[in-house]
């Protein structure tokens, strides 16, 4: 069985020490999507949104989330990020939603990737819902990770 890192030997919580890990370039790239109707959608599109450009600020919030990660999950490390980018593409029926984040650095991206992601849906959401109650958040995983002792994932 794989001995989860952020346990100590006694079973506390702590935070993994990276230190003796050597630096290198990082890069993860998360995705998910906020399902509406077309109609929503279309709304989005438009730019007749009230509270204003959905897309737009979705992509600012993704932004920022990465930047802030650590300070929103306990246990994970604050990372100098090279670059963070949030795409966000129209469907017929949502939102999808891709973010990747680079560093350099002792221990990966993922977190601030999926962190990324969550936020800017979130904002959609909350930028959206007054037109559609019945939106979803979908999808959010990480898809690929570069760099590191553990080498490249991808999902499947």
């Amino acid at each position: 069985m794989t001995r989860l890192t952020h346990i100590g030997e006694t079973g506390e919580a702590r935070m993994v020490d990276v230190s003796a890990k050597a630096e290198t370039i990082r890069e993860a790239v998360a995705k998910g999507r906020v399902a509406m109707r077309p109609a929503t959608r279309a709304l989005i599109a438009a730019g007749n949104m009230q509270k204003g450009d959905v897309l737009g600020t979705a992509r600012i919030a993704g932004i920022m989330a990465a930047k802030r990660t650590a300070e929103l999950i306990p246990l994970c490390h604050t990372l100098p990020l090279d670059a963070v980018s949030v795409d966000l593409t129209l469907e017929d029926d949502g939102v999808e939603i891709t973010a990747t984040v680079k560093t350099t650095g002792r221990t990966g991206a993922e977190m601030e990737a999926l962190t990324a992601v969550s936020v800017a849906a979130l904002t959609i959401y909350d930028m959206a819902k007054a037109a559609d109650k019945e939106m979803r958040i979908e999808a959010v995983r990480l898809v690929r990770k570069t760099g590191g002792k553990s080498g490249e994932f991808i999902q499947p």
